[in-house]
């Protein structure tokens, strides 16, 4: 490794522990039980985004005394601190989801503002639910100070007559109870039964894919991403992420040490060699912005290519994320594309040591059919692609991941609201053939870009997710599977080509060749589009409202600043 300079362990924290005139605040630090030996020591903020609202973020309380723990043993002050969370998987299909995408940038901001006011030297985060995590890394990003990030752990399945269950069947039941293909009393068990205790929801979806990018990228210990809430193993790494921090502290290696290009491109890799939800895009852009990375939508694309697709994990395929701890977690996947020359395996991680290092000693198991060889792939290329067209100009993401229908030209079903688009599904006036498109429900447009898992789930469960495609400039979630793109930009809040499709029009959606078109000349195009008028905000006060005004495209990751 190369040598480093000597760190000041109290970089920041000298700042309001010496010299006469700092006093007063060394007066308030006693007042909360800090002494001499406390006051001398470097202060590590400890970030809690422990919540009741979520069984992703219930126990984080526990996780966070257990990091406070390993930095006092490795002769550090910890500072418990606490920021919001919203559940996706509890508002998804009501207005109330439309504060997800916005509480990822709170928590940031929240997160950097504590650390700059209390100036931490280090900092530790404890999250769990989907925002919580690119939200934390970009606060680590903007601070840089010394960081490592903790995954609060999957949730495992529960099982409904004999076979493992998860929220993504609770959503599908919705749509097969429409349909008259279960009853009311099925319906209950399977919710009743789905969602056995604490942790993130069990298949590779937003949070399991987060937790997968930020281990890869090196951001958090070997092992985090995959280790189950409940499993005593968890515990035991947040009493070594308190120590961890420390060390970075003494060798002086800060988050953007870590989080650099090649870091960016190791994580997207390990990400799409697995099938990871289509919010990665939107999320590691946002990361990258913050990071000073100049990553782009193209660079999916490039990556994807040159990915091979090797992890069997729902949506797309069989396995939940405690299935893939119970083999040695995303160190299987990543070992595997280390050994094929498909990771940089230079790039630093929280561990002091590289990726390759860290690697080394990982044994391979071959007595499973949860990660495939890379050169016996599930597929050629990773699971997502970046398509554009007279649609989508800027772009829009498609998971391809064990989706075989990912061709489709139809007529278009246009509605101005996901809560139309549901209400038609209910109804079962979405027939096979058709192009859903779902508009102003964008960063602008929603506000808040919510996720459409309770049309696309409803849509599987009345057995149309081979036959319906659906395209939205909003978001889903990571347990949407079939042919439904995202992300479509720009939006339909600012003029994109999306806000003038009228129904019947013929779309073809083409994730093979890359393309989002509608069968309309340019011309045409731009003729609707001098006559179309914005809708009037939907929101005109209050943090929603405050976020229309802020925030970018989704293309750039739905950025604020």
């Amino acid at each position: 490794m190369t040598t480093r300079q000597p760190f000041d362990a109290k970089h920041k924290s000298r700042t309001i522990t010496q010299g006469p005139e700092r006093a007063p605040a060394r007066a308030m630090l006693r007042a909360v039980g800090l002494d001499d030996d406390a006051l001398a020591r470097p202060f590590v903020g400890v970030a809690n985004l422990g919540s009741e609202v979520t069984p992703c973020n219930f126990h984080l309380g526990r996780l966070a005394a257990r990091v406070k723990e390993g930095v006092r043993s490795a002769r550090g002050t910890p500072f418990e601190f606490g920021t919001i969370t919203v559940s996706d998987g509890i508002s998804m299909g009501t207005d109330g989801m439309k504060t997800s995408l916005v509480s990822r940038e709170v928590i940031a901001d929240s997160i950097e503002l504590v650390a700059r006011g209390e100036w931490f030297d280090g900092l530790v985060t404890v999250a769990g639910c989907d925002k919580n995590m690119p939200g934390c890394l970009m606060a680590m990003a903007r601070l840089n100070i010394p960081a490592v990030f903790v995954y609060g752990g999957t949730i495992l399945p529960g099982v409904w007559r004999g076979k493992d269950i998860n929220i993504q069947d609770v959503f599908e039941a919705v749509g097969a109870h429409s349909r008259g293909s279960i009853n009311d009393a099925e319906l209950l068990e399977i919710e009743r039964r789905a969602c056995p205790g604490e942790g993130s929801c069990a298949g590779l979806f937003t949070a399991n894919t987060m937790s997968t990018f930020i281990e890869a990228l090196g951001m958090s210990l070997p092992g985090d991403a995959a280790i189950p809430a409940v499993d005593p193993r968890k515990t035991e790494e947040c009493q070594q992420a308190g120590d961890a921090v420390l060390n970075l502290l003494k060798l002086g290696i800060r988050p953007r040490d870590i989080m650099t290009w090649d870091a960016f491109e190791n994580a997207i890799t390990v990400t799409l060699s697995m099938g990871g939800s289509t919010n990665l895009v939107l999320h590691s852009l946002a990361m990258a912005h913050e990071a000073g990375v100049p990553l782009a939508l193209d660079d999916f694309n490039r990556i994807s290519d040159k990915t091979p697709y090797i992890a069997d994990m729902k949506p797309g395929g069989k396995y939940v994320m405690a299935d893939l701890g119970r083999i040695g977690g995303v160190s299987q996947v990543m070992k595997r594309l280390l050994d094929a020359k498909l990771l940089h395996g230079d790039c630093l991680t929280v561990t002091g040591k590289t990726v390759a290092e860290n690697l080394k000693a990982v044994a391979l198991r071959d007595d499973q059919d949860i990660v495939y060889p890379v050169n016996r792939p599930l597929a050629p290329t990773g699971g997502m692609v970046i398509v554009k067209g007279n649609l989508a100009p800027e772009g829009g993401v498609i998971k391809v991941a064990g989706n075989q229908h990912l061709q489709q030209r139809g007529p278009a079903k246009v509605f101005d609201s996901e809560a139309d688009a549901f209400a038609a599904v209910q109804r079962q006036e979405i027939v096979a053939g058709d192009v859903v498109v779902i508009r102003y429900e964008g960063p602008v447009g929603g506000p808040g870009m919510r996720e459409m898992l309770a049309v696309t789930a409803a849509l599987v469960g009345q057995g149309l997710g081979e036959s319906v495609a659906l395209l939205t400039d909003g978001r889903f979630s990571g347990a949407t599977h079939g042919l439904m793109v995202g992300h479509v930009a720009p939006e339909a809040a600012v003029g994109g080509p999306i806000a003038v499709v009228r129904t019947g029009d013929m779309i073809t959606v083409d994730a093979v060749n890359r393309r989002l078109d509608m069968a309309v000349s340019d011309a045409a195009i731009r003729a609707r589009l001098r006559r179309w008028k914005p809708l009037p905000p939907r929101e005109t006060t209050g943090a929603l409202a405050k976020y229309a005004k802020l925030v970018g495209s989704a293309a750039q990751g739905a950025v604020t600043g």
